[in-house]
């Protein structure tokens, strides 16, 4: 047997026999980190940026809902082509897995590559569809000139990393996400204060981190550490069939995260008319809690390869093992990064900006969203569940549900009622309306996969 056959088989194994607990926790530490760096990073550039004033500190808010555009698009052709190699690899065509791989990474340049060439043409009007207030606007149409510079590499480079989680090789993604998350926060003292570019080398110093990412990715695959194969080639073999599987698997993706965009520049507007302060002051909570959610969310995304390869396996006892234990262990790392961030809530809005009223604003949010979020873990995993195991129809509806269905009329409603209150409320109503409904469906999924495995033996 060939050295590349053994490989082949040696993951094979590890994707179906490894005890569920440490394969679940081992493709979950690359992921965890990666997150954690570029939170790490998002946070640090909020706050260098915050040194600037409140409007510029509230421009990073704003140009982070356009920034979520890319990301879904990223996202939708990577969990797409992600999800179904992970499927192929399951049953042992690597020849699908390589074309799926190829035509999800072409397709995903080319969206980012439209989305920079359309964001320069209505450059103004974006900046305050985006949420800007007056003096906001100035600071987010420099700064957002450069995010779409770098567009096509964003948006190709989280469709490289999902695909390599996906073949349960989170370790090669960590690797080329942190190398651009440490540029980056390197390269922001350097080119905001030591050049004196201020928002604009925060601006310069995401691009080059993400094209240095991009770099990196784009190596993996060609140096031959994958399964599946980057090529010309295997794009070329692209039929509508393709891309409709791609984009209808990956379309739950592309709805979470389009969601989120417009639900942070409706947040953005409606807090815009209680000023700059308002606007920074939700911008630096939505950060914080993405930041605390993050580890959960790494667990979540060391479940997906688990659960589509051994799907594709017919390993089901093992995809059950590994929802149960992605919940457990996504939940109990939720409730202590929650009950840390109610009890530091002030001191936490505080380094990122010291303004008495952007503190008193973000405080309460904060408060509220961590108590709330306490109970997303296993929703996050169920979203995961059905996307994963090709669950097309299911995953758009768990998506659709916390990112907008609920969450734009509580903030539409609320806000009316309630004003400033009423907009910090909204987020945590939401999560807490829509638990059920993720209930719900994961008991109706379980109870129709089979109750049997259809792939051999496993290890547990």
């Amino acid at each position: 047997m060939s050295i590349k056959s053994k490989t082949d088989v040696n993951q094979y194994e590890k994707m179906t026999r490894t005890p569920i607990p440490k394969l679940v926790l081992g493709l979950s530490v690359p992921a965890v980190i990666s997150m954690l760096v570029t939170n790490i990073y998002n946070l640090v550039d909020t706050a260098f940026v915050g040194r600037l004033g409140t409007s510029a500190s509230g421009a990073v808010g704003v140009v982070f809902g356009f920034m979520s555009i890319i990301q879904a698009f990223g996202f939708m052709f990577g969990q797409g082509a992600g999800s179904i190699l992970s499927r192929a690899l399951g049953t042992k065509d690597k020849e699908s897995a390589s074309i799926h791989a190829s035509v999800g990474f072409f397709a995903s340049f080319i969206c980012g590559l439209l989305i920079c060439l359309i964001g320069f043409v209505f450059l103004d009007d974006i900046v305050f569809w985006l949420g800007s207030t007056q003096t906001i606007a100035p600071f987010a149409k420099t700064y957002i000139s450069y995010i779409l510079v770098s567009a096509p590499f964003m948006c190709s480079c989280l469709t490289l990393n999902n695909i390599l989680r996906y073949e349960g090789k989170a370790l090669l993604g960590m690797i080329g996400l942190m190398s651009g998350a440490i540029l980056n926060m390197a390269g922001d003292p350097l080119l905001m204060f030591g050049l004196k570019m201020d928002i604009a080398g925060a601006g310069l110093s995401t691009a080059i981190s993400q094209l240095v990412s991009w770099g990196i990715l784009v190596w993996m695959f060609l140096s031959g550490r994958t399964e599946s194969k980057l090529s010309f080639k295997n794009a070329a073999r692209v039929t509508p069939r393709i891309v409709g599987n791609i984009a209808a698997t990956g379309f739950p993706s592309l709805l979470r995260q389009a969601l989120n965009s417009i639900t942070t520049v409706m947040l953005n507007n409606r807090c815009a008319v209680y000023g700059d302060e308002a606007v920074a002051a939700m911008s630096i909570v939505s950060r914080i809690i993405f930041f605390a959610f993050s580890v959960a969310l790494g667990i979540g995304q060391g479940f997906q390869p688990v659960s589509a390869f051994n799907y594709g396996a017919g390993k089901y006892s093992r995809l059950r093992k590994g929802y149960i234990f992605s919940c457990l262990a996504s939940e109990a790392i939720m409730i202590v990064s929650c009950t840390a961030l109610v009890i530091f809530s002030g001191e936490l809005i505080g380094l990122f900006r010291n303004d008495p009223e952007v503190i008193a604003i973000g405080t309460r949010a904060l408060r509220l969203q961590a108590l709330a979020t306490m109970v997303l873990p296993p929703c996050m995993v169920s979203e995961m569940l059905f996307q994963s195991t090709g669950r097309r129809l299911g995953a758009s509806i768990l998506s659709a549900l916390r990112s907008g269905l609920f969450f734009i009329p509580a903030l539409l409603i609320l806000s009316e009622l309630r004003g400033l209150s009423g907009i910090q409320e909204a987020q945590p109503v939401a999560l807490l309306v829509s638990v059920p409904i993720y209930v719900v469906f994961a008991v109706i999924f379980f109870r129709k996969l089979p109750k049997t495995d259809s792939g051999g033996d496993e290890t547990v």
